[in-house]
């Protein structure tokens, strides 16, 4: 929605997006957001509704952090339900998350460190997943 561009191509100083209901159309395709990491620093959080990535362990009110070539992406459930869905045209209701994406880390206030109550299980939401790919190249 809104961006600072940075003298530096292919970051920004910060962006914002905003994620709302919207139509998912696209078929042949893994529509949540994929296993990535980045150079920019990404701030998510939940508003109110369902996150597609974490429909299970991302609550209205709740942030995930992940600073510069921190991997992330979709838990398990997600990936099994967006793998095996039928692609066809899905709506997302009620549902607004946000992101601020930065090319400078972020970091938790003293403050917040102390007094906001955090997941200490974060990061279990992928212990679960199954290696799918070795590398090989599918033939067909």
């Amino acid at each position: 929605m809104l961006t600072a561009p940075s003298g530096l191509e292919g970051t920004a100083n910060i962006d914002f997006v905003l994620f709302r209901e919207r139509w998912l159309v696209a078929e042949h395709s893994f529509r949540p957001p994929w296993y990535h990491k980045n150079v920019m620093s990404e701030l998510m959080g939940n508003i109110y509704g369902i996150y597609d990535a974490k429909p299970k362990g991302f609550v209205p009110g709740g942030m995930s952090l992940h600073n510069c070539m921190l991997p992330h992406g979709p838990d398990r459930q997600a990936f099994e339900g967006a793998s095996n869905a039928d692609l066809r045209p899905e709506k997302l209701d009620e549902t607004m998350s946000f992101m601020f994406e930065t090319r400078f880390p972020q970091h938790l206030t003293e403050w917040a460190a102390k007094s906001a109550p955090l997941q200490d299980d974060y990061i279990d939401c992928w212990a679960s997943l199954e290696k799918k790919f070795d590398g090989t190249p599918e033939v067909k």
